[in-house]
């Protein structure tokens, strides 16, 4: 039995309170504005938003599940919450808030908290997409200089009569907050940078107050009454069902919100700190815990209802928190600034805060949700939610959004079974049979997470359609296995393999085909062997053929025939020697040789040959995505730079699709340097363009073995006639240079020295070009704000192996790939 050490747990907490104290100072400027201004839009008291901010921070941060997630009031809850304040009064909803809380309660009890998840993310966001329309239009009024009216429709109304008696003080201080707003962070610059650690919220509501103050401005401000007249809860009156109605949209509302925001802070963890500090995932029935009891506490305070806010969170994470004590002492700064800044608070006009909180509205309408739903083929689910929840409220809005999901659903649904193992040798196979979609997401859900972190699983899915909960349930698992230490192998039908595209990052499951909708094999080694009109792609899925679109044009072996046995030509005299055989061996072998693949066009035939095969087998099943980029233009994460070596099928090797990578190939994959001695500046041209215009977020200089250019460079002779190549190649004589210098140590691959001076000169060419990268004025400047990252990657052409540039040293190695599931 170990005990822990008291005198290492002080040391810890000392170690750890100064992150946590800067980033609950960042928490508290973001969430203090906010507070103010949702309270403001449900038409609460305003004390109430600074109530429900110190208990969500105290009471949910202490008590609750996810430890970097940050509770308050929330834009979600602002419609549901202001229609019971009009239809119950404030004290009412008070209680209301704690019924809920109990009820929050009673879930966590029954370990329902990932029940929550079942329902479709199309839905939620289509919920929050609904709000945020509906705070929009009401605060709308507000900037205007009005007052809102009681519903959606009515403010839509009532908004020309508004726009004809405009308030030209409110409209301008509301102005001036949107500038701010929007503005601060695009401030250029030093100066602009260190401005921006202030909160964009924080700011824009100081400026407008400032100016509303110093001009002596007359109009509206925040009227904090004294607490001793602050108003708390008193029984509920009102219709039984209407209350129960009540009570369960709060719970709702407010229990999905926290949980998928929780959800959503592991997911940020997972992905910002692969190492160092990183608190535990979350536990979600005692998330749910802490929310039901800061829903009770803040209720019986007076305080508006508490939910997981992920903005906050978000800040949070980012501002280098590490536990649950900065969460903490955000609440427990805006209980400070609630009794003390009350005269400062008083200044702000309610005008800046209907701005912001308009803002927030129209930011909850996600373009990036939009599209998401769209490529699952939810939008249909998401639309109607939208439209239901602004007409009719949120919990109609949900009801209608879950029954067209429901009726969505039921066409793609079939019997659905998870099971786990565990094999003799300690791995984990999970193998799922059938349709994934949100239904199964508690099951599936359920079983990741029996799985332990350090070892090494194998996902089997067996079906052709996974919707988007299910693709991001198994997306979110993944993410915090891999962080965690552990490894993992995904796999489709027949076995084939399922591995994340790209090498380092795990974006989406690969085989996953979001414009489908499907989940199926993909690459050479899984695709299906369809008939001569492409009939066979789906009815085939099973069989382990190669598909045409990953076919070269010439066969992979000289004694393999892709073309379908019925319609391969026999010479004569292969026949005859094949009915000659004495064996089923040689008659085996004479069959093959009498199955010899006809002559093949050169040229032009060649390549209406693969246009052809490509309009007919590949075409019908890229269209559609095809077609949304035409639309929306293309929005690569990478500029990929490698050689114009026709073995190197960047696709392939990464497992790329349309719209993934801004493919640059020359000759050596070379980067001239600015101000080169160059006729050629193609290349510059492309990184301007991908770096200034397209905003990649990483660049990748991929090199090869056995490139003809680096052996042109080794076996060159001075004095040689110049010609294009060799002025070309000129580019790369600083590898050669790096390689000779004995003040470099020579770049090793997976641990061992390079076979010879071709592959130390391409491991090399590799390291220099990414120097040249830098020298870059548009990469140097990206570099410096933190907003690129460059890598390095060689490709062994006769291994199939991809290796990857270890940051800061010159090795490259394949078991950076052991964290996607790919074993060298």
């Amino acid at each position: 039995m170990t005990v822990t050490s008291p005198t290492r747990t002080t040391q810890e907490i000392r170690k750890d309170l100064p992150a946590d104290l800067s980033a609950s100072i960042a928490v508290f400027l973001i969430a203090l504005p906010l507070s103010l201004g949702i309270a403001l839009a449900t038409g609460a008291p305003l004390q109430a938003g600074l109530v429900a901010a110190a208990v969500g921070g105290i009471v949910a941060g202490r008590l609750g599940g996810a430890p970097l997630q940050v509770s308050g009031p929330a834009a979600g809850l602002t419609v549901v919450t202001a229609e019971l304040i009009q239809r119950y009064g404030w004290r009412t909803t008070c209680a209301i808030t704690v019924l809920a809380g109990v009820c929050q309660l009673g879930l966590a009890a029954l370990r329902t908290a990932r029940s929550a998840l079942m329902v479709s993310p199309a839905i939620v966001h289509g919920m929050l997409a609904g709000i945020g329309v509906t705070i929009a239009l009401a605060q709308l009024h507000i900037v205007l200089g009005g007052t809102p009216q009681s519903n959606a429709v009515a403010n839509v109304l009532g908004l020309p009569g508004q726009l004809a008696d405009l308030h030209p003080v409110a409209l301008g201080i509301s102005v001036l907050t949107l500038i701010v707003l929007l503005g601060w962070p695009r401030l250029p610059g030093r100066v602009g940078r260190a401005l921006r650690k202030v909160p964009a919220a924080l700011a824009a509501v100081a400026t407008a107050t400032a100016v509303a103050a110093l001009a002596g401005l007359s109009l509206p401000r925040v009227d904090l009454p004294s607490w001793r007249s602050h108003a708390l809860p008193e029984l509920p009156e009102g219709p039984v069902l209407g209350l129960i109605a009540a009570v369960l949209t709060i719970t709702l509302v407010g229990s999905v919100e926290s949980l998928l925001s929780a959800v959503a802070t592991d997911k940020l963890i997972a992905s910002e700190r692969r190492t160092g500090n990183r608190p535990p995932r979350a536990d979600l029935n005692r998330e749910l815990r802490g929310q039901g009891a800061a829903n009770i506490v803040s209720g019986a305070l007076g305080g508006l209802p508490i939910t997981g806010v992920a903005v906050r969170s978000v800040a949070n994470v980012k501002s280098g928190a590490v536990s649950r004590k900065s969460a903490m002492l955000h609440g427990f700064w805006v209980l400070l600034a609630a009794g003390l800044l009350v005269p400062v608070l008083d200044l702000i006009p309610l005008a800046a805060l209907a701005a912001l909180v308009m803002a927030v509205g129209v930011q909850m309408v996600n373009i990036t949700h939009m599209r998401s739903v769209t490529r699952h083929r939810e939008i249909l689910v998401y639309g109607t939610t939208i439209v239901a929840v602004v007409l009719g409220g949120v919990l109609e809005g949900v009801a209608i959004g879950i029954a067209v999901a429901v009726a969505l659903a039921l066409h793609r649904l079939a019997r659905t079974r998870i099971t786990v193992e565990q094999q003799d040798n300690g791995v984990h196979r999970v193998r799922a049979r059938g349709q994934l979609t949100f239904l199964a997401v508690p099951r599936l859900s359920r079983v990741l997470n029996q799985l332990p972190y350090e070892g090494h699983a194998v996902i089997e899915l067996d079906g052709s359609f996974m919707d988007h909960a299910a693709y991001e349930t198994l997306h979110d698992w993944q993410e915090s296995h891999l962080a965690h230490g552990g490894t993992l192998e995904v796999t489709g039908r027949a076995g084939s393999s399922a591995r994340l595209p790209g090498t380092t990052s795990a974006d989406e499951l690969d085989g996953y085909d979001e414009s489908e909708g499907a989940y199926g094999p993909t690459g050479a080694g899984a695709a299906e062997a369809a008939g001569p009109n492409g009939a066979g792609h789906h009815a085939d899925r099973s069989r382990r053929g190669a598909h045409q679109c990953c076919r070269p044009w010439t066969p992979w072996q000289n004694h393999c025939d892709h073309r379908p046995a019925g319609t391969r030509t026999v010479t004569a005299a292969a026949a005859a020697a094949a009915a000659a055989a004495t064996t089923e061996a040689e008659a085996e072998a004479a069959t093959d040789r009498a199955a010899s693949p006809a002559p093949r066009r050169r040229g032009a035939g060649q390549l209406a040959n693969g246009i052809s095969a490509f309009q007919r087998d590949t075409a019908p099943h890229v269209r559609d995505e095809l077609a949304r980029l035409a639309r929306e233009g293309q929005r690569p994460s990478q500029l990929f730079l490698t050689c114009a070596d026709s073995r190197l099928v960047t696709s392939m090797i990464t497992a790329s699709g349309p719209g993934d990578l801004f493919t640059v190939r020359n000759v050596g994959n070379l980067v001239p340097l600015p101000g080169a001695e160059s006729t050629d500046d193609s290349v510059a041209a492309a990184i301007e363009y991908a770096v200034d215009v397209l905003q990649v977020d990483s660049i990748t200089v991929c090199g090869h073995s056995g490139c003809g250019a680096m052996q042109a460079l080794l076996s060159s002779t001075p004095g040689a006639p110049m010609t294009p190549l060799r002025r070309w190649l000129k580019h790369g004589l600083p590898s050669l240079e790096r390689m000779a210098s004995r003040h470099h140590a020579w770049a090793r691959i997976a641990g061992r020295l390079p076979a010879d001076a071709v592959e130390q000169l391409c491991l090399t060419n590799v390291v220099q070009q990414l120097e040249h990268l830098r020298a870059h004025e548009s990469v140097a400047r990206r570099l410096a704000e933190g907003t690129l990252e460059l890598h390095g990657m060689y490709f062994h052409v006769g291994e199939a192996q991809a290796y990857l540039l270890s940051e800061g040293e010159d090795f490259f190695d394949c078991r950076v790939f052991d964290s996607v599931g790919q074993h060298a």
